[in-house]
């Protein structure tokens, strides 16, 4: 058995490896070019466990490891730093850290969602992301040179026609328009992915069952499930914010 403690970078990761059978450690540092990551843990035999800090890059990796049948432990950053207190940075000496935490059993893993519900997941945040993105558009009208009503009201196809045939100066005018079609394409991009979303729920038992509470529409049921892993067991963590609006 092989444990590899992994400091993981965007370029690079720097590796301190443990084979259980011989007590021999070794260090290395892989490029993430190319196939060297792939190639280097294809060539070990198993059973490999690796353990590494969260970070928002490591998605490609944990992907990789999957494929290739790597055991993977994803550390606490915040509780590895506890451990390892010194200030300046070292690769080596991280790696070597993390080594010792899985060997000791004393690495703090955290829960990682299943790749098809981390796919999901990432559903959820890319129609996040878009709401987002329409309530700051949204937020820009009453700056836009035009002295309406404000409102749920405004955002009707009545409130829209009307805003449309204000006379404006040129450049509110202007902006009234591109700010008007911006508004079309977000909205767009949400329907799109309110159906997507719909369809993933409408195909989980556990959705479907949310979804007979009242109140409770497609995009609550399925983060919920997606967070809390309620239909795996898993220990109920505190939910990441979905916007619904």
């Amino acid at each position: 058995m092989r444990i590899i403690g992994c400091d993981l970078h965007a370029a690079q990761q720097t590796i301190a490896m443990l084979d259980r059978e011989t007590g021999e450690i070794v260090e290395r540092t892989l490029k993430h070019d190319g196939t060297t990551v792939r190639d280097f843990y294809a060539g070990l035999p198993p059973p490999v466990v690796v353990g590494f800090e969260a970070t928002g890059s490591m998605g490609w990796f944990v992907r990789l490891m999957a494929e290739l049948g790597v055991t993977c432990s994803v550390g606490d950053p915040a509780r590895i730093r506890k451990v390892e207190t010194r200030r300046q940075k070292h690769d080596r000496r991280d790696a070597a850290v993390l080594l010792e935490l899985l060997t000791e059993d004393r690495f703090p893993a955290i829960w990682m969602p299943p790749s098809e519900l981390g796919d999901l997941r990432a559903l959820l945040r890319h129609r996040d992301q878009w709401v987002r993105i329409r309530a700051r558009v949204k937020s820009a009208w009453p700056r836009a040179g035009a002295r309406v009503r404000r409102g749920a009201g405004l955002w009707t196809r009545d409130g829209q026609a009307t805003l449309a045939s204000l006379s404006l100066a040129p450049h509110a005018g202007h902006r009234r328009s591109e700010l008007q079609a911006l508004n079309d394409h977000v909205t767009k991009q949400i329907d799109e992915l309110d159906q997507q979303v719909g369809e993933q729920a409408r195909e989980r038992r556990q959705a479907r069952r949310l979804m007979t509470h009242p109140g409770v529409g497609p995009v609550t049921a399925l983060a919920t499930e997606c967070s809390l892993a309620i239909h795996r067991g898993l220990p109920m963590r505190r939910p990441w914010p979905v916007t619904c609006g």
